[in-house]
Order: C-alpha cells, then sequence, then structure tokens
C-alpha cells in the first residue's frame, strides 16, 4: 500500500481551531467522557506528524458556525492546499445569500472536497440558500464530508432523516457521511446501500473512546464488508483523545480482511481523489 488517506483532518486558522480545542475541553460534562486533544501542536508540526505516520493525503476539513466566515475559510483553505501540496484542498458553506457565488468560486478554484457539519452550524441541510449549492457540487461530482449524525451531541438538524430527503431532491450528491453516521449507524448504512454516490469515513468509529459514547452494533458488521468500497479512512486528527495509530488498530480489530483494510486505508479515496 502507497500509504494512508485520510480524508478527515482539522486544519484552519489559529483563532478558529483554538475555539475549537476549548469546545472540546469544555464537552466532558455534556458526554460525561473527558476529550483531551492528544496533537495539540503547532501547525507545522501537526502536519510533520501525519506525514510521519504513513498519511500521503489528507485534508483540511473547517467550517462555519455562523453567516459571513466560510467564504474567508475557503480563502485560508486556498492557500494552506497551496503551500501544502500532499492536502487536498478542501472548501465549505454556510445557508446564506452568496453562499452560491463562492461555493463556485472554491470549485473553479481547484477545490476537490467540502465540509458540511451540520451540528456546529446549527442549520438544516435542506435550507433552501443552499440548494443551489447541492446542485453545483453534484453536477461537479465533488465529495462532501458532512457531519449529519447526532453524536458527540445531537442538534436540532442532525440524524439520518433530513440527510435522505436531501439525498431524494439530489441523489447524485458525493456525500461521505462523517464518523459512520455515530451514533445511527444502522440508518446511514441504510442510505449508503440505497444511494450509490454515498459514503461513510471511519472518523473515531470503532475506538475504544466511540465505543463507550456508541457502539457500532455487531449485528451490521456484515453490512461494512459488503460496503468495503465506500468506506474511507477519517480519523478527526488532531483533536482526538488518543493516540493516531488507534484508529488503525480499531479497523484491524474489525477482522474484515486485509483487501477490506488497504481499500479503506488507501483504494477507496485513491478513486474518488485521482
Amino acid at each position: 500500500m502507497p500509504g494512508l488517506i485520510d480524508v478527515h483532518t482539522h486544519f484552519m486558522p489559529e483563532r478558529v481551531l483554538d475555539k475549537v480545542w476549548e469546545y472540546f475541553d469544555a464537552v466532558g460534562p455534556l458526554t460525561g467522557v473527558e476529550w483531551p486533544i492528544t496533537y495539540r501542536h503547532e501547525e507545522e508540526q501537526r502536519v510533520a506528524l501525519l506525514r510521519s505516520f504513513g498519511v500521503v493525503a489528507f485534508t483540511s476539513m473547517l467550517y462555519p458556525h455562523k453567516p459571513a466566515m466560510a467564504a474567508w475559510l475557503n480563502s485560508w483553505a486556498a492557500d494552506f492546499a497551496a503551500r501544502t501540496p500532499d492536502c487536498l484542498h478542501t472548501a465549505t458553506f454556510y445557508p446564506e445569500e452568496g453562499a452560491e457565488g463562492y461555493v463556485r468560486q472554491a470549485v473553479e478554484g481547484g477545490a476537490r472536497v467540502f465540509k458540511a457539519h451540520v451540528q456546529v452550524g446549527a442549520y438544516d441541510p435542506n435550507d433552501p440558500l443552499l440548494d443551489p449549492v447541492w446542485g453545483l457540487l453534484a453536477e461537479a461530482g465533488i465529495p462532501v464530508v458532512i457531519h449529519c449524525g447526532s453524536g458527540p451531541v445531537p442538534g436540532e438538524h442532525t440524524g439520518p432523516e433530513p440527510v435522505a430527503r436531501l439525498l431524494a431532491r439530489h441523489p447524485r450528491l458525493a456525500l461521505v457521511v462523517a464518523h459512520m453516521g455515530l451514533p445511527e449507524y444502522g440508518a446511514f448504512l441504510g442510505l449508503a446501500e440505497r444511494f450509490p454516490e454515498v459514503r461513510l469515513d471511519t472518523t473515531m468509529a470503532f475506538t475504544d473512546f466511540a465505543e463507550r459514547l456508541a457502539a457500532f452494533p455487531p449485528a451490521d458488521r456484515g453490512r461494512l464488508a459488503a460496503l468495503g468500497d465506500r468506506i474511507l479512512l477519517g480519523t478527526d486528527f488532531p483533536n482526538i483523545p488518543y493516540p493516531y495509530e488507534h484508529q488503525l488498530q480499531a479497523l484491524e480489530r474489525l477482522d474484515l480482511g486485509d483487501d477490506w483494510l488497504r481499500a479503506v486505508c488507501h483504494d477507496n479515496a485513491a478513486r474518488l481523489f485521482p
């Protein structure tokens, strides 16, 4: 295997990342589980660490929590991708006037993957302001990693039902459901079974930490095997409360075979991002 392709890593402006880390520092009382950041390092060191783990391509997942923020984040991400050749140029959006324009600008500027965070953004993915954005991305065939499951804390618009409605209108959308849809694993596996362009990333799923929050149903393990060509490695680096290799160990102990592991850790993403 040439190396790992991690479709769910976070790089963002320093002051935004500091706010994200503040959230995780405070999330213990909400979840009942402390969430220490294992890789709380400067940007350059975090990039070097990923490379040392054998990661040959990764993303800069970033997301707005309010209007008039996404275009600025996209500008930062474009610059980060330009100075970090092994980063897949990432962009984002928010339901607001002008979203179609800055998303189109990002696409024309070479964005290869988008991030949507329904929980943090507290928006309905079916907001009419986003309809032209989804249409544009479906037509362009650009994947969107979407945090839409109800973990670690449910939001007003999280869960499989809003995503099912979105896919009913845009069935060709290349959605990558973050965290395997934790905790609604079965329902999101069902969407992947219904829609051939839906994928899931492994971010935090199957780890000891996630199993304490919401255990993956053993009865659904066969569905993981059957969808082996549409599951992608994701980790949430650096915002994880355990060493990076634990995510890989958690995948290995599923005991789904070397071919499955190779596809999940590299080949599936290599096809999605040729």
